[in-house]
């Protein structure tokens, strides 16, 4: 059976060792290094061979966003899963930033504690339901980056905005007052500038880059 090799870093000395004698009395996991401070971790991460670190962020000395930044750069192979008090936005972003594969909160239940671990060895991005929702809110607020409205007129900015409307040609032709053939031939400029082959194809760009206000 394959065995997770789990290190720890983690300053407070009976969540350590908690920790320790969580991982390593389940079948299939073990706690290969434990450390109290990212000084002693990121050295020691060559001996330990880990795959998970479960890291904390309010450690002494260098924080711990700054670790796994490091952790992250020297020791790719290693999954790194914050386990912290904190749930402040600027930490979650600056952690995960940092290069954390998911952020557990310290009062999250040993099995769920050792399933994240599971998800994270399986490619997954585990986090606790309140770190979720903060993550979900702050990109429904944060809208994509408008880099270049691709040089398009304002009469084909209104003939796109009537395409994401849901007209056809047709009907886009009745309401600009012109013929079928002017929209036709406005609308193979438009896919020109979007570099698009389609309707479709034009419309979802211009809600992905938010060309239509």
């Amino acid at each position: 059976m394959a065995v997770t090799r789990v290190a720890l870093v983690e300053d407070r000395r009976e969540i350590r060792e908690g920790l320790r004698e969580l991982i390593d009395g389940r079948e299939g996991y073990i706690c290969c290094a434990a450390f109290s401070c990212m000084e002693d971790a990121i050295p020691g991460m060559a001996r330990a061979a880990a795959d998970v670190a479960l890291v904390d962020l309010g450690l002494p000395g260098m924080p711990g966003v700054e670790g796994i930044r490091i952790i992250r750069e020297r020791y790719p192979e290693v999954r790194l899963l914050v386990l912290s008090i904190y749930d402040d936005d600027e930490r979650i972003f600056q952690a995960i930033c940092a290069g954390a594969c998911g952020y557990l909160l310290k009062k999250t239940p040993p099995d769920r504690l050792l399933e994240s671990v599971n998800e994270v060895m399986e490619g997954g991005a585990p986090m606790s339901p309140e770190i979720a929702r903060k993550v979900l809110a702050v990109f429904r607020e944060v809208a994509p980056p408008r880099k270049s409205n691709y040089a398009l007129t304002p009469h084909e900015l209104r003939l796109l905005g009537l395409m994401v409307d849901g007209h056809n040609y047709k009907t886009a032709a009745v309401v600009l007052g012109v013929t079928v053939h002017a929209v036709s031939f406005h609308m193979r400029h438009v896919y020109e500038k979007l570099e698009v082959h389609s309707k479709s194809e034009a419309v979802a760009k211009a809600l992905r880059h938010r060309l239509i206000v």
